[in-house]
């Protein structure tokens, strides 16, 4: 068979296609649950208060994040490795996941079809660990220490599962095909609203 031909066998075949394409829209997802966390953790904990349009944020957020690059990631991600949530290794890995994820964005097609290569399959426990390791940073530093029903609590690391970390695995199982947690979510409303439809 020539590569013309594997081409079309393998972009004809839905036991091919589907996976792919599944992999590939769930990595450019979470990069996009990542940049939201890298930006939207840090903007929160500049916000001081709440108006028609928003959160207010506070001008510290300006000079203390905003002033560090014109690209929000990216000042973001530098505030991120001054406080220690990430490392320069963190900082390379982000570049090469958002190398993949423009792949994917640009060339979805070629790279479903086996037209281009990728790797971002072998890349997405990487892109989840980048964001579960941000996450954690913000739990075990920010909100366990701001909590006092958590003073002087024993904290194990591993064993915290950020709400964006549990998002993610909710929509990998739905859109996987479990339908467990939409059975369990409707029992749950038919016990709060018996008479609903």
């Amino acid at each position: 068979m020539s590569a013309h031909e594997e081409r079309w066998e393998r972009f004809l075949d839905p036991d091919v296609v589907r996976p792919s394409l599944f992999m590939a829209t769930m990595f450019i997802t979470t990069f996009e649950i990542l940049k939201n966390s890298i930006v939207d953790r840090i903007r929160d904990f500049y916000s001081i208060g709440w108006s028609e349009e928003g959160s207010t944020v506070s001008p510290k957020y300006e000079a203390n994040v905003l002033a560090r690059n014109k690209s929000t990631v990216y000042a973001s991600l530098n505030w991120l490795l001054e406080h220690q949530a990430i490392n320069d290794e963190d900082l390379k890995t982000f570049e090469l996941l958002k190398k993949t994820r423009n792949l994917l964005a640009h060339q979805l097609f070629a790279v479903v079809t086996g037209q281009a290569e990728s790797n971002h399959t072998d890349q997405f426990h990487v892109l989840v660990e980048l964001l579960r390791k941000i996450e954690v940073w913000w739990v075990v530093n920010v909100e366990i220490p701001t909590n006092p029903d958590y003073a002087d609590a024993e904290v194990d690391e591993e064993g915290i599962v950020p709400g964006a970390i549990l998002s993610l695995q909710m929509l990998l199982e739905v859109a996987g095909g479990n339908t467990e947690l939409l059975e369990a979510w409707r029992r749950e409303r038919a016990k709060r609203h018996p008479h609903a439809p």
